[in-house]
């Protein structure tokens, strides 16, 4: 009599991770063992996709958002000693929208922090605008998330292929301009902006983003 042979289970998207790591960079020192650790951390069969980010207005600080398999525990992005870390956070996503293959030639982060008691009014009205960039022009990639540990803080991560943008005259579906003055009054201080800031192991052949940045 034969025995059945086990049947290959498949995950859902729900088994992954994902971690947002805010760090500052303050010396050359801390900038080279902050390298380094990257650089090991890249090899981490756990990690599934990886983009670091550096803030439009302090270029010593940095973000760095990971996907890592949950069946195991997080491998850290930055050992401690390596830069000045404000925290680490597990991200709760809320709105996500991805093209398949990724195409893009522009990655941008956002954080949100909500003034205390407006975190779902924060929530609600960035989601509010995740719909209509959606409905006006396919991103790349969108990505809303809050942070599990600090309620508060949420994320927006966009990524748009430039030129299609310009061709479909889609960009104003993309700026927050028309989002802020709405935002404002819920918001504890002005979003903290940054730009993708490859890793010199991550950059693609081609293409200004790597293909595992989201």
């Amino acid at each position: 009599m034969g025995v059945a042979m086990p049947h290959r289970m498949f995950r859902s998207r729900s088994s992954w991770l994902r971690v947002l790591r805010l760090y500052d960079i303050t010396t050359r020192l801390t900038a080279a063992a902050a390298a380094g650790d990257e650089q090991l951390s890249l090899l981490d069969a756990r990690v599934h996709a990886r983009s670091r980010f550096r803030s439009v207005g302090d270029p010593g600080r940095f973000a760095l958002y990971s996907v890592h398999n949950g069946e195991s525990a997080p491998l850290l992005a930055l050992a401690a000693p390596a830069a000045e870390s404000e925290g680490e956070h597990t991200l709760v996503a809320v709105r996500e929208f991805r093209r398949v293959p990724l195409a893009a030639s522009s990655l941008a982060l956002t954080i949100f922090t909500a003034r205390p008691g407006r975190a779902v009014q924060v929530v609600a009205t960035i989601a509010h605008f995740v719909e209509r960039a959606v409905d006006l022009y396919q991103p790349g990639y969108l990505l809303l998330a809050h942070s599990l540990e600090e309620p508060r803080t949420c994320l927006l991560l966009m990524a748009v292929h430039d030129s299609a943008a310009l061709g479909a005259a889609a960009t104003a579906a993309f700026s927050l301009d028309a989002l802020l003055p709405e935002l404002a009054p819920l918001l504890a201080g002005a979003p903290e902006t940054y730009e993708y800031f490859p890793e010199p192991a991550a950059e693609p052949v081609a293409g200004a983003v790597s293909p595992y940045a989201v």
